[in-house]
């Protein structure tokens, strides 16, 4: 009780008595140092232009998804319906943060069937800076969708989910938002590790809300110090306590960016994304092989 007491102390004292007076500034990592001002305040300006873009209105197609993902929820019936939903992930080469292996997924929806996969082993030149990631990673992921529409263009998704965040940001326009403006396409972000944005922390009263989620589907909204809600905590399935973070990116509201994750969950992460991720690390591991191999 006396652990939980000062903790629950701590974290008010930080966010009502510390962080309002700015008497802890936040850490300002090398990469950042290493950008110009000029860099900075061009990304910032095409952040501003691509978010003026930026819709988060569920379009028919994705209502219509919501509603056969929901009919085969309640029924087990699968609808003669089809739709296509994309995962896309970027893995690094280990000890490396610029070689890098960017992979895309497309699955059927909502039997959520692999039928497209593509890797690309990339260089990540440009600097990794906290609220600027669609800058590193987006053109890459461009690059891959640009090449399944020339190679399947009837795979092209109705539905894209980055490993990253949409909404869920400092200026509310992260990766998500970035390839969902980019693309024209419905986009989500889901991440495995809560943004610490807009007063939003990993503290005590945040803990207490994880251990109220009971059972997979069971949510709760992520509200800023603005007051805004900027993503949902959700426990993807029943075997996994650690939630994930939903935000909407593009083309897509809250409630169904959540309910369109949750449907894609066989594990704690959604399948698209999952799948994405395993195949670029396996990637990665297969062509080490072969490079020690031929060394």
């Amino acid at each position: 009780m006396a652990i939980y007491l000062y903790r629950l102390f701590r974290d008010l004292f930080y966010k009502f008595v510390i962080h309002p007076l700015g008497l802890i500034a936040r850490p300002v990592s090398r990469a950042e140092q290493l950008l110009s001002e000029d860099i900075r305040l061009k990304w910032e300006r095409e952040q501003t232009l691509l978010k003026e873009q930026m819709v988060l209105k569920d379009t028919e197609e994705i209502k219509c998804m919501l509603q056969v993902g929901q009919l085969q929820e309640d029924t087990c019936m699968s609808s003669n319906m089809q739709y296509y939903i994309a995962g896309v992930d970027i893995s690094f080469v280990k000890g490396d943060d610029v070689t890098a292996c960017a992979a895309l997924v497309v699955l059927t929806f909502p039997k959520l069937e692999v039928v497209y996969s593509d890797c690309k082993m990339i260089e990540l030149t440009k600097p990794y800076i906290p609220g600027f990631l669609g800058f590193r990673e987006v053109p890459f992921l461009l690059e891959l969708f640009n090449d399944l529409q020339q190679r399947r263009p009837e795979l092209m998704p109705h539905l894209v989910m980055v490993d990253g965040n949409g909404i869920l940001h400092p200026r509310e326009f992260g990766s998500a938002c970035h390839l969902g403006v980019c693309l024209g396409l419905p986009c989500i972000g889901v991440a495995k590790k809560l943004f610490h944005v807009d007063g939003l922390e990993k503290n005590v009263e945040h803990h207490e809300k994880i251990a109220s989620l009971e059972k997979g589907g069971d949510t709760f909204p992520l509200v800023g110090s603005s007051g805004r809600v900027l993503g949902m905590a959700l426990r993807s399935c029943s075997s996994s306590k650690n939630p994930i973070y939903v935000s909407p990116g593009h083309l897509v509201t809250m409630e169904t960016a959540t309910r369109l994750v949750h449907m894609c969950c066989k594990h704690r992460i959604p399948e698209p994304v999952r799948m994405a991720d395993i195949n670029s690390r396996e990637y990665i591991r297969v062509r080490k092989q072969t490079d020690d191999g031929q060394g």
